[in-house]
Parts: structure tokens; sequence; C-alpha cells
């Protein structure tokens, strides 16, 4: 007789009823032990080694180019810190920011667009180079000092010898 996933805690007794007692799993633990061992494998840092696993930062790779917004909150920050020296809240100066954003109109937004868009384009050039750079040295890096012309120079003359000894 094939038993059902969770069965009674035994013995039932007249104080208890049946909907009040404790689940029983088959393998003899409660439910509640088996969420407090699942709780355990979280606090235990179970995805730690993801971290690990990630690649590290290059430290020359060019910064994305930050948005029209933040294009503007350049010179909004500088603006409000003189309006409001006394301020230390950088959740103060960005609420505030945002706001004003939301509040411009398209034509007054034009200008930071088109630096974001300027920021942009050098971005993308500056990545270009950036990837032709690291494709360039993928495998250069176990050679020696000398360049390739010299290296088909001593093939040349080496191969030029074993054809003098024939």
């Amino acid at each position: 007789m094939n038993s059902p996933f969770y069965i009674f805690s035994p013995p039932y007794s007249q104080s208890k009823s049946p909907i009040a007692s404790e689940f029983i799993m088959k393998d003899g633990k409660t439910k509640s032990d088996s969420i407090q061992t699942g709780n355990k494998l979280k606090s235990k840092g179970a995805g730690v080694g993801k971290r690990a696993k990630k690649a590290a930062k290059d430290p020359n790779k060019p910064k994305r180019p930050p948005s029209a917004f933040f294009v503007f909150m350049e010179g909004f920050r500088k603006q409000y810190k003189e309006e409001n020296p006394d301020n230390k809240s950088v959740a103060a100066v960005g609420k505030a920011g945002g706001a004003k954003w939301k509040s411009m109109t398209d034509a007054e937004k034009a200008p930071y667009v088109q630096k974001a868009e300027k920021r942009k384009t050098e971005y993308n050039k500056n990545i270009q180079a950036y990837n032709l750079k690291l494709a360039g040295s993928g495998g250069n890096d176990d050679e020696s000092d000398k360049s390739k012309s010299e290296v088909n120079d001593d093939e040349e003359v080496a191969s030029g010898e074993e054809e003098d000894e024939d």
C-alpha cells in the first residue's frame, strides 16, 4: 500500500486534532525541520561561488557614457550646493534633481541630450579601439621580443643554409 507524502504523527491524543498536529515526512523529519535546514543553507552563503567565478574588471576599459539625466545632474549638483550649502543629504539632491528633470520640457532637456549623444559617440570610438587592442594582443603575450619580420628573416636564413648543404 502506498503511503502518502505526509502522514500524521502518532499517536493521536484527545487534546490534539489531526489538523493541528505536526506533519511528518517520509524521512521522519517534520516540515518545520526541512524549512530550517533550507534557511541554514541560505545563511551559509550558498551562492558565494558565483562571485568568485566572475571575471575581474579591466581598469583600462572605457567607462560607459552618462545618460542625459546624469549630464544634467552634474551641473544641478553644483547649483544645488550653492543654494543649499548646509544640506549634506545626497538623497535630497537626487530627489530635487529628479523633480526638476521631470518638470523640464523637451526643449529644456535638448542641450543635455546632445551632450549625452556626443559622449556616447566618443565612447563608441573608444570601445572599438579598446576591442581592437584586445583582439590584437590576444595571443602575442607568449612570443619573444623579436618582431615578426625578424623571425621570418631567421627562418629564411635557416632554409637558405639547408639548400646550400644539399
